[in-house]
């Protein structure tokens, strides 16, 4: 199943089925008005989704004959509607959760976090290796997938960071990790928005990231792990994650290899002294392997490695008007997630 959220006059969006193909949907919001009032009543309201997906499949593999905006008789066990079969447009989608209860990163890939001391000298503690990193970053208000990414001045150092991410359902304290993974409802892909240049000041006051991690964006659709077949194992997403700046291929680091801290563990490790709210969502950090060849998921990591071998940064941070493309394909060369595609834009009446 791949979920939406559409802009609309509220804030937290119109929830819509999407096609496998990602080119129809169909409202859903008859039986859930938003996805966050679906994950809080998950066992419930999925039979009734996985009966109008069903119409929705239909549909779109065109064998009704219907065509865009036809009407679909269903009689979905406790819904009785006509539904409207549509042209799925990225362009109209919010974040498939606008806002989060909890939005919680990792740094799984320790690979990406060894370049980043070693580009400046040091060394890592070896407890990097049994214990993950992760921060809480700002939910309230996250990007759509074809949002802007707004800043004052491109000596911030405006970043984007490649990342899966799983949206959870009830989590209680305390869990292990085996059972964490059988809480997992939904896999997203990520863009980690950073400001490089404002990270080190923030660090040295020994209280972690603020400014220097604005709003996320996330792709258009989120999908049941289901949709993944045997690329989801239950722990990791074992496929490359591709990113592009400005049609230039940045790296397609596969998501399955050198994920140091699967999901589950993940989870377990956020919840291990308080519970996670439906709808929490765990960021897996910026995708990294240790085969360079493969390319990077940020730009920090091109300058670390550039560093590391000629002694300085080449490749600049993003620019104004530069554009960045993320977007996962399954082994058939479709786009499982949709793209997140945005554009650098200078905040108004601001100048470098």
């Amino acid at each position: 199943m791949k979920l939406a959220s559409l802009k609309n006059n509220t804030r937290d969006g119109e929830l819509v089925l999407v096609s496998r193909d990602l080119s129809r949907y169909v409202t859903a919001s008859d039986i859930a008005p938003t996805l966050q009032y679906l994950l809080d009543h998950w066992q419930d309201l999925y039979p009734l989704l996985q009966a109008r997906e069903n119409v929705l499949r239909v549909n779109a593999d065109g064998s009704n004959g219907n065509t865009c905006d036809s009407k679909v008789n269903t009689r979905d066990t406790k819904v009785n509607t006509d539904i409207s079969v549509a042209d799925f447009d990225p362009q109209r989608c919010a974040s498939p959760l606008p806002r989060a209860y909890q939005w919680a990163d990792g740094s799984a890939y320790v690979n990406h976090v060894e370049l980043v001391r070693k580009a400046r000298g040091a060394t890592m503690p070896e407890s990097f290796w049994s214990d993950p990193l992760m921060y809480q970053g700002g939910s309230d208000k996250f990007l759509g997938p074809c949002d802007p990414i707004v800043a004052a001045s491109e000596s911030w150092g405006i970043d984007l960071e490649a990342e899966v991410a799983v949206i959870t359902d009830e989590v209680p304290m305390g869990i292990d990790a085996s059972a964490a993974g059988k809480l997992i409802r939904l896999v997203l892909l990520v863009n980690d928005v950073s400001l490089r240049s404002l990270i080190p000041g923030e660090l040295a006051k020994g209280f972690g990231f603020f400014q220097s991690k604005p709003s996320s964006a996330f792709s258009p659709v989120a999908v049941t792990p289901d949709e993944l077949g045997e690329c989801w194992d239950g722990h990791k997403l074992h496929l490359p994650l591709c990113s592009w700046v400005n049609d230039s291929l940045l790296g397609q680091p596969d998501a399955g290899v050198d994920m140091v801290f699967d999901f589950p563990t993940l989870i377990a490790h956020a919840a291990r002294t308080r519970p996670l709210a439906a709808g929490t969502i765990i960021g897996s950090g910026t995708v990294s392997n240790r085969d360079r060849s493969v390319g990077s998921s940020c730009l920090a990591e091109v300058r670390m490695i550039e560093t590391i071998e000629t002694g300085a940064p080449i490749t600049p941070f993003l620019r104004f008007g530069d554009q960045i493309r993320i977007e996962m394909l399954d082994p058939d060369g479709v786009s499982i997630f949709g793209a997140i595609v945005q554009r650098v834009l200078q905040a108004p009446g601001e100048q470098d």
